[in-house]
């Protein structure tokens, strides 16, 4: 049963890798459950009360509410394919309750120290130093994810339209602008690249030996040229991210704009960002009027 679901992930929903992983992880751990607590092997004979006490475990385990959530999504998920399969015929599910997630604002870099990064910062003039400039340029130039950056072929930007393709999730593609200094650095990059030792790959920006890059690389890059310029806890692809769409939304950006940018499917998740956008108003008017 479990493999039909996760094969109806892969090839029907084309979820990624790691969220297969993350579905597998989360309906081991409740077929575990089911069998240790209630002797049961088959998750189609289950009900409201013995997933509930599945979550109530969770919790009493010190379980995270964000985790649990998503495993709870997880669940939500997979009987819903087993009522569509007519495996069952009520959804055990339809009455649980998510807990509830204290909502935190994304950490951005504050411009000006994007701006010493970027601007003041020297970068090797090797094919690393460019590449290393390149990855960081990208991620904040864009906004893109990280799995989308590792993705990109040369072939998706176009330099004479000053436009890059992603395939983002749910291969979705879109088009995101390029700024002039992105797209020299992207030429200059190719220049350096077509001069290098190493094999050729479809691969748009690639590791010192030339292959694809991989998620560790990137955050060391990004860890490595944040670390000079700011102190915030999280310096990783992902702040690089949100600076970018709270910087746009600071200059008075469109909040679809925005959406349509990040590849976001619905606005709430765009919408997160605003409350960045607040915080600095707020500041602004505590500073500057008399009554504040």
């Amino acid at each position: 049963m479990y493999d039909k679901f996760y094969k109806y992930l892969e090839f029907e929903r084309r979820y990624s890798l790691h969220t297969l992983k993350s579905y597998q992880t989360d309906l081991k751990q409740l077929s575990d459950f089911l069998i240790e607590a209630y002797e049961l092997e088959n998750p189609e004979n289950v009900d409201h009360q013995m997933l509930r006490s599945w979550l109530v475990h969770l919790v009493q385990s010190g379980i995270s509410s964000k985790t649990i959530n998503r495993k709870l999504a997880t669940l939500k998920s997979f009987y819903k394919f087993l009522k569509r399969e007519a495996i069952i015929e009520i959804l055990p599910t339809s009455k649980l309750i998510a807990p509830k997630v204290a909502k935190k604002l994304p950490e951005f870099v504050p411009e000006k120290q994007i701006e010493n990064l970027l601007n003041d910062f020297e970068f090797e003039d090797t094919i690393d130093g460019v590449r290393d400039n390149l990855i960081i340029e990208f991620l904040y130039g864009t906004g893109i994810r990280l799995s989308e950056l590792i993705n990109l072929h040369e072939l998706d930007v176009d330099l004479n339209s000053k436009l890059v393709k992603v395939l983002g999730k749910g291969n979705k593609e879109r088009l995101i602008p390029l700024n002039a200094e992105l797209v020299n650095l992207i030429k200059y990059y190719l220049e350096k690249k077509e001069g290098g030792t190493y094999n050729k790959t479809v691969f748009l920006i690639v590791t010192n030996t030339g292959n694809k890059l991989y998620p560790m690389f990137v955050y060391r890059v990004v860890r490595k040229y944040l670390d000079q310029v700011t102190s915030i806890d999280k310096r990783s692809p992902h702040v690089l991210r949100h600076s970018f769409a709270t910087h746009l939304l600071n200059k008075g950006a469109d909040l679809n704009a925005i959406k349509e940018l990040l590849g976001h499917s619905n606005l709430a998740a765009t919408q997160v960002y605003t409350h960045n956008s607040l915080e600095k108003i707020k500041g602004i008017y505590k500073q500057a009027h008399p009554k504040a």
